[in-house]
């Protein structure tokens, strides 16, 4: 009961960051004017945008296949496909959650393991959090001109926070070190007693399943192809960015590079631990948006909501189609049976 409650707090309390951060991004700016730019967008360009977003989960899918095929499971790309909808789906209402619920679903359809499934998650994650940081590190320094100044005012006062607090931050980083230490010892040291405790088996299966899970990058054969995937996803992320700036007059004009900008640093806002990237990736939008190139409030706005809408619009509904295509339509036995 004190777990849900906690659980319950967590979700109300980013849930009301999101909202505050949706708000803060908003209140200056004038709704009946925003509501003509709506009502006045192309939105061919929105669902030319959601199909490259499709595109690019089936690339997901595909590379996922690779990591779980590797592992010696079979896997079907419809099945695969749908799953990771349906925790796209999940990931719109509560954060993080899509993880294990793509996880759960793909493990109770084809009969794989699920802590296997969800080690490959984690590699694959790592993976594209390296891919993100190597994009915004080629960002600001290809555009450092452009950047330059955005990037020292958005960081200015965590850099003041941590000089004022430099003490503080320093025994916290030695004391969770020392901790992380401590653990390792008393693992060596009582890890043949720790073979008697009931619950050593299940969560020694449990690590070695995502042990397992994490190293599949390492031990697959067609790494050329998991790269070539991996470019794929993230190309046609970027044109799912890029494909929309043509609904509106004023975004019209950007260049394939501002999608790339506003991708790498949008996702920041889509990570942030609120439901479906709600707020966090408006205010960091219309300000990448305002600040860098110069569109109008308004504009940058109406970009934000629109395209963070339609995203989550496609995510729900073709979350829902998918589980109930998974265990509804789709009769096939498990591919693991």
């Amino acid at each position: 009961m004190k777990k849900l409650f906690i659980d319950i707090f967590k979700y109300l309390f980013f849930l009301g960051l999101g909202i505050f951060l949706f708000w803060l991004s908003m209140r200056k700016l004038d709704f009946d004017e925003m509501i003509r730019e709506m009502s006045e967008a192309d939105y061919l360009w929105v669902f030319v945008g959601l199909l490259l977003a499709l595109v690019s989960h089936i690339f997901r899918s595909l590379r996922w296949n690779l990591l779980i095929n590797s592992m010696g499971y079979k896997t079907r790309l419809s099945t695969t496909f749908y799953a990771l909808m349906v925790g796209y789906m999940a990931n719109t209402a509560v954060p993080r959650m899509g993880e294990f619920m793509r996880c759960g679903v793909l493990s109770r359809k084809e009969k794989i393991p699920f802590n296997a499934l969800f080690g490959t998650v984690i590699s694959e994650r790592l993976f594209d959090l390296l891919v993100l940081i190597l994009m915004l590190l080629a960002i600001v320094v290809t555009q450092w001109a452009l950047l330059g100044d955005f990037v020292i005012r958005m960081t200015a006062p965590f850099v003041e926070k941590l000089g004022d607090h430099l003490i503080l931050f320093a025994v916290l980083s030695f004391t969770s070190l020392l901790m992380l230490a401590a653990g390792i010892w008393f693992w060596l040291k009582k890890r043949h007693s720790l073979h008697r405790l009931p619950a050593f088996d299940k969560i020694n299966n449990l690590l070695s399943g995502l042990a397992q899970g994490i190293r599949t990058i390492d031990r697959m054969k067609q790494k050329g192809l998991f790269l070539f995937h991996t470019v794929m996803i993230w190309l046609f992320y970027i044109l799912m960015m890029y494909v929309p700036f043509r609904m509106l007059p004023e975004t019209a004009h950007l260049n394939f590079m501002a999608g790339v900008t506003l991708l790498a640093i949008g996702s920041l806002g889509i990570v942030a631990p609120v439901p479906g990237g709600i707020g966090a990736y408006h205010f960091i939008a219309k300000a990448v948006l305002t600040e860098l190139y110069a569109i109008s409030g308004h504009a940058a706005g109406s970009f934000a909501v629109i395209t963070h809408a339609a995203q989550t619009l496609l995510n729900v509904v073709a979350g829902a189609i998918g589980y109930l295509l998974l265990f509804f339509v789709d009769q096939k036995p498990p591919s693991n049976d």
